[in-house]
């Protein structure tokens, strides 16, 4: 990160060998939200946020770069947008839906930042990334509907899965817009998640009763959840939408639901199915079709 200090920016190459590390911490987000409990979403917000952004700016500091953490107006509008916005609907829909099909409706940010990237300008959708992205899209339903498509489902199940869907929709447009501000110092990050904290600190205290973490695995998995799929992730993914392959991070983030969902069986956090080694398959190959793009 030390090219980062000197306030150069990284190669396009390793900035998205760095946003692929962020995928790989989100892969962690649906597993450690529900080892946190049954915490409210704006409780679990500000928590995760709290933690996030003093991760950043701690690290920020100890590589000398806490001058490079104020955000521009634009900067801090868009990061609330996309890091409250974003996780309010998504904790929001792990508490009302079974977390694995909750989760995976929500990877579908995946496909909307390949679509989103052509907007940007001097970018063009490369027919591999359509393929690629509408392969994951394959896979993605293929793991919903091998457990939703069939059943009844409750009207709180229903609207949880309707706010991943809107996690889907924030998360991948903010995703695409912050890289027309790639001038703003990532670690301008830790503002917005501090920002974040405390707008969802307000939130909770209005609107839910707080609820205290019960037992040393709730405080361990906040903890987790915090310093990385909301701390360390956010500065990575920054990092690779701004300087990396907008497009190639947006298909290859197929991987993540395939390692989240993994992650649920293995904790015995949901059921494993046929249908996961089937839409393994499918992103393994998305993501393959979308790198010979380059």
């Amino acid at each position: 990160m030390a090219d980062l200090e000197e306030g150069h920016p990284v190669s396009p190459y390793r900035a998205t060998a760095l946003g692929m590390g962020a995928i790989l911490l989100w892969a962690t987000l649906a597993s450690l939200t529900v080892l946190s409990g049954r915490l409210p979403p704006f409780q679990t917000t500000a928590i995760a946020f709290a933690i996030g952004g003093s991760v950043i700016a701690l690290a920020a500091a100890a590589r000398g770069s806490a001058a490079l953490m104020q955000p521009t107006p634009a900067s801090l509008a868009l990061g609330i947008y996309g890091l409250f916005g974003y996780h309010a609907l998504y904790f929001a829909a792990l508490k009302l839906a079974p977390p694995a099909e909750a989760h995976l409706l929500n990877s579908l940010w995946a496909l909307f930042i390949v679509l989103f990237a052509a907007l940007l300008p001097g970018h063009r959708l490369h027919m591999n990334h359509v393929v690629g992205a509408l392969l994951g899209l394959l896979a993605a339903a293929l793991l919903v509907w091998s457990r939703i498509g069939v059943d009844e489902v409750a009207p709180s199940t229903r609207v949880g899965f309707a706010l991943a869907l809107g996690c889907a929709l924030v998360w991948s447009s903010y995703s695409v817009a912050s890289r027309l501000l790639a001038d703003v110092p990532s670690e301008s990050l830790a503002v917005s998640c501090l920002a974040t904290a405390a707008l969802a600190l307000l939130c909770t205290l209005a609107f839910e009763s707080w609820t205290a973490p019960v037992g040393a695995m709730a405080w361990l998995a906040l903890a987790g959840l915090g310093a990385g799929p909301v701390g360390a992730a956010f500065l990575l993914w920054d990092i690779g939408m701004k300087q990396g392959n907008t497009s190639l991070l947006g298909v290859l983030a197929y991987a993540s639901p395939v390692i989240s969902t993994g992650l649920l069986v293995g904790l015995g956090l949901a059921e494993a199915t046929w249908a996961l080694a089937a839409a393994c398959g499918l992103m393994v190959a998305a993501a393959v079709i979308a790198t010979r793009t380059g």
